[in-house]
């Protein structure tokens, strides 16, 4: 591992966070990597830009393996490389010769056409023509939102559903990060305590709740062990992922051209949060071993330098004008602004459960939407304008309208027949509170807009009906209680690190601006029985806002495929592992 500092400075010591240039040490040191033999080390070497580090990238493997890879990585609790090594290398080997990486120094033809077309020329066109595979273990609940956050790139994220996190990790430690500020300070171990307290709990409450419902969901003749083993576990593992801290840790998978690379790692070295700067150094080291001619201008003094102060300057005055012109009630920059002001009342008292609040609300809509919808539906087929175009709709009765609509849509076998661009005319924005983990979930669809505030406890944490009609309601107020001490002590020493021991069920605010494509999109997917209640619950409302509150029961008919159903305690995977069963069955 690249040696990076771990020496806190005297500003961390009294209560400011570590400015944006200041290194500290890569993600995931000391958190368990695994070992590898001799022969196993000599195989990855070929596939792999380094073997020890949590941060690496991938090459010489067909792009077939990268994507099957990267699709077992997120159900998996194996690091990427033992999931190669168990699952892809025998096959990889015998169908294809190993190459060896080619040094990021290394010169070459294809490497100067891009140097002297990128830098001399100017044209960013060119970085969107060669991509890479990244992988970033270790990262905590926190860094994967920054991970994600681009649009032009395409993650997987280990899923909680399919990861028992009461396992430990080959070191012996739970599955949490540990900034480095907390290391070797009675504060560090007064974190690990609570942590460790909230992984033993939880684990306890797999038991418990996996035992409770095999006494009332049985097993039907028509489903084998396997298929309902899997998916009594995924509702457990949904129903108990809230008691997880935001320190838990993540495996991401990502796959990016150079140019989305680029406005990434910029992006997260102008990052507040020490974690997010240290993998994005990580990240340029292991990229710049695959792709070095993209990335040259990350920490470039006149180029990515002056990028990233420029962003680190428009955070801090945005942050300076939202303290004097809101005063109290600039609660929205709450967590950054109180660690650069060392004000710890900032970030609310420990979370309460069952706070009541509006979960979804449409906060903007055109009302001419759908009619403007139904316009641009017949643009591609008309010879007329598009003003005259909006004027015909709006002359049209109701049945003609629905009649153009259901032709335009069509008969929609499943959700993936999805109606044309005309559906990109309208638009709505909602505001949603929600659980992290249900924002985690929505935060990954790319083509929408969101944004949030930062996390904090004084909008109060959920506890599932299931865990309540388990009898479980004290166990997780069990965990609740040292998260919040430790919560509040990280508030008055070391602000910026307090979202790390908050839980996956605190909520948070934030907002989804989409055209009515991708509502379509989102809500018919994460409405589906296998889905997590919190999501399924705001796409739900979404839907019922679109067609009541804005009027668009047209477009909100189109959506045919949203699942209003409300079951709790069902087995939502159930026939998604049905389905898969039929299918390897029919394989050779």
């Amino acid at each position: 591992m690249t040696a990076i500092s771990s020496m806190a400075s005297a500003s961390r010591l009294a209560g400011q966070p570590p400015s944006a240039g200041e290194q500290v040490p890569s993600p995931a040191g000391g958190r368990g990597t695994p070992e590898f033999t001799s022969e196993e080390i000599e195989i990855l070497e070929r596939y792999f830009t380094n073997v020890d580090r949590p941060v690496f990238a991938l090459t010489n493997l067909p792009e077939v393996v990268k994507g099957a890879l990267f699709a077992r990585y997120s159900r998996s609790a194996k690091s990427l490389r033992r999931l190669f090594l168990d699952e892809f290398a025998d096959e990889v080997i015998a169908s294809r010769p190993a190459r060896t990486v080619q040094a990021a120094g290394e010169p070459s033809r294809a490497g100067d056409l891009y140097q002297r077309v990128f830098v001399e020329y100017g044209d960013d066109s060119v970085a969107q023509l060669g991509g890479a595979h990244l992988a970033c273990e270790g990262a905590s609940n926190l860094l994967t939102k920054i991970l994600e956050r681009g649009r032009l790139m395409s993650y997987l994220e280990q899923s909680t559903r399919y990861i028992d996190y009461s396992s430990r990790l080959p070191s012996g430690g739970y599955r949490y990060y540990v900034p480095p500020e907390l290391s070797g300070s009675s504060l560090g171990e007064a974190y690990r305590a609570a942590m460790d307290n909230a992984f033993e709990s939880y684990g306890e409450m797999v038991v418990k709740l996996r035992s409770w419902l095999e006494d009332r969901v049985e097993r039907t003749s028509e489903d084998s062990p396997g298929a309902y083993r899997r998916a009594l576990n995924a509702l457990v593992f949904d129903t108990l992922r809230g008691i997880l801290p935001v320190a838990s840790l993540s495996n991401v998978g990502l796959y990016g051209t150079g140019q989305a690379y680029e406005q990434l790692l910029v992006r997260m070295r102008s990052d507040p949060l020490g974690e997010a700067r240290a993998c994005a150094d990580a990240a340029l080291e292991e990229l710049r071993k695959v792709i070095p001619a993209f990335l040259r201008r990350v920490d470039e003094p006149g180029r990515g330098e002056v990028w990233r102060g420029y962003r680190e300057r428009c955070r801090a005055d945005t942050m300076e004008a939202a303290a004097r012109l809101l005063g109290e009630d600039a609660r929205a920059s709450a967590g950054l602004a109180a660690a650069r002001s060392g004000d710890s009342a900032a970030f609310g008292a420990p979370g309460m459960a069952d706070v009541a609040l509006p979960e979804v609300l449409l906060t903007d809509w055109d009302p001419d939407g759908e009619l403007k919808v139904l316009a641009a539906a017949l643009y591609p087929v008309s010879t007329l304008g598009d003003s005259d175009l909006q004027e015909r709709v709006r002359r049209m009765g109701r049945q003609e309208r629905a009649e153009l609509m259901a032709a335009y849509v069509g008969d929609r076998e499943n959700r993936r027949y999805r109606p044309g661009r005309a559906f990109e005319r309208t638009s709505y924005r909602f505001e949603v509170v929600a659980d992290y983990g249900a924002f985690r979930d929505l935060q990954r669809h790319r083509i929408l807009t969101i944004d949030w505030q930062p996390l904090s406890a004084h909008l109060g944490y959920e506890i599932p009906h299931l865990v309540k009609e388990a009898g479980l309601s004290s166990d997780v107020e069990a965990v609740h209680g040292p998260l919040a001490a430790m919560h509040e002590r990280l508030g008055h020493e070391l602000p910026w690190l307090a979202g790390y021991a908050l839980t996956l069920s605190h909520r948070i605010r934030f907002v989804m601006e989409m055209n009515a494509r991708e509502a379509m999109h989102v809500i018919e997917l994460r409405s589906g029985p296998q889905g997590h209640p919190s999501y399924r619950r705001v796409v739900q409302a979404m839907h019922r806002l679109i067609a009541e509150q804005a009027g668009h029961r047209l477009i909100a008919g189109a959506m045919s495929h949203v699942d209003h159903s409300d079951e709790p305690g069902r087995l939502g995977r159930l026939e998604a592992e049905r389905r898969a069963e039929e299918s390897a069955a029919r394989l050779p």
